[in-house]
């Protein structure tokens, strides 16, 4: 058992978990489950786009993306509209009961990390966030000359 104590795939999966537990016990109050507060925060970031777009800036398959995005439509979190470019796809908006919870929304998210950082430095901070950027790039990189064969 010990060989695994420091297995990276053990690490990213329980922080991965604990996010979303943490996360969604902030946000059960207003029925925002794992995952979907991920797509609200997106959102608030840029609000109006292609549900493909959401798909593409979260890594996340399109079909979780459209599971994610019918629950939120159904809990009035948010609206879709036919992109009047393109008939076939959808923008996604916010609703107005959608920005109204953004400050807890970020704040959930944003206590996670201080939760995460807790005694790290500056410095440590920044590298931490620096490498992981690079693993998902990589990740990234790699995904898509996997998937192209």
């Amino acid at each position: 058992m010990d060989e695994n104590k420091n297995s990276l795939g053990r690490w990213i999966s329980l922080l991965h978990r604990k996010r979303h537990l943490y996360v969604g016990r902030q946000l059960k109050p207003y029925n925002i489950s794992k995952g979907q507060y991920t797509f609200l925060n997106a959102l608030y970031k840029k609000d109006g786009v292609r549900q493909e777009q959401l798909s593409d800036f979260l890594k996340i398959d399109k079909g979780t993306t459209a599971k994610a995005i019918k629950k939120l439509e159904d809990d009035d979190y948010i609206i879709r509209k036919i992109d009047a470019k393109d008939k076939r796809a959808y923008n996604v908006y916010l609703t107005e009961k959608a920005l109204k919870i953004k400050p807890m929304i970020r704040k959930a998210m944003m206590d996670w990390i201080n939760i995460l950082f807790t005694g790290f430095s500056e410095d440590e901070k920044k590298t931490s966030l620096a490498l992981l950027e690079r693993m998902g790039e990589n990740a990234t990189t790699y995904s898509h000359d996997y998937e192209a064969h």
